[in-house]
């Protein structure tokens, strides 16, 4: 097992999360995942958008990139089909990726590369001071929503298996053991790998707490079939109490072995010779 103080970034380091903050024990749960899964820094590339919960690959020492706000989900698919050999993550909040990254999202899950997309879920946007996001639960007082919000809230995992994803996944920050193996069997799945993680925000939702997480939810059994695709969507759909683990697997042909470029090699992109009579004779085309 790698030593997880290798993804520490070193020296003094300005964390700008709250105390208390869900981002932390997700953080904790990366590291320690990566770690357990025998990985060094030089393995793992950490897309972000923008967000609270974007800032995090400030904070784990791998290669990072930051895209544009929603859209670092399409960075992280052209990284892995630049590099196959690479472990891709890509990071965002509830907003980050369910608003302005909603469409790159769906489209990412069609396309199926072999990448792990984390959403930190606090029902809120954090870092813009507490306005509603797409999982806010209708009636929930914002400063966009001052009398309450009138939209039905997005349903992630409905969402996820409803698209036939690779994988689906649910954890809940607070539960840092617990998170971290989901992860582990996140990154180890070969296709995309959705995971939501509920992540309280402890400055601007007041309701959906780490308390409140502990009371509303629970861990699926050892008894539970994944690859049960109907059931899945049954309990993406339960209320009562919402369920933790790994909800859906179904494996299928990943987006990189699709492309042409890897049909007589799986040698990365970027290490191969460039032909520039090819290159030049293809723009000539379009001259």
């Amino acid at each position: 097992m790698t030593d997880v103080r290798m993804f520490d970034v070193p020296g003094p380091i300005d964390i700008m999360w709250c105390p208390g903050c869900g981002n932390f024990p997700i953080l904790d749960a990366i590291k320690k995942a990566l770690a357990e899964l025998d990985l060094t820094p030089q393995d793992v590339l950490i897309c972000s958008g923008i967000g609270q919960a974007a800032k995090l690959n400030h904070y784990v020492n791998t290669h990072f990139l930051h895209g544009l706000h929603g859209r670092s989900i399409s960075n992280a698919t052209g990284a892995k089909a630049a590099n196959p050999k690479l472990v891709v993550l890509d990071v965002g909040g509830d907003g980050d990726r369910y608003a302005e990254g909603g469409n790159h999202i769906i489209h990412t899950i069609r396309r199926n590369p072999d990448i792990t997309a984390l959403v930190h879920d606090n029902r809120v946007y954090g870092l813009t001071k507490g306005q509603a996001s797409p999982t806010s639960p209708m009636g929930y007082i914002s400063p966009t929503t001052p009398k309450g919000v009138a939209s039905l809230p997005l349903n992630p995992i409905a969402l996820a298996v409803s698209l036939d994803a690779s994988f689906v996944a649910q954890a809940f920050a607070g539960d840092i053991e617990e998170t971290k193996e989901i992860l582990k069997k996140a990154i180890s799945h070969k296709g995309f790998s959705f995971v939501n993680i509920f992540q309280p925000c402890v400055t601007f939702n007041k309701i959906n707490t780490y308390q409140w997480f502990k009371e509303n939810t629970y861990y699926l059994g050892d008894d539970y079939d994944a690859s049960d695709r109907k059931m899945a969507l049954e309990k993406a759909f339960e209320t009562d109490k919402l369920p933790l683990g790994v909800i859906y697997v179904n494996n299928r042909k990943t987006f990189e072995e699709s492309l042409a470029a890897y049909e007589n090699s799986d040698k990365p992109l970027y290490d191969r010779d460039i032909s520039w009579d090819k290159l030049t004779k293809t723009f000539e085309r379009f001259v």
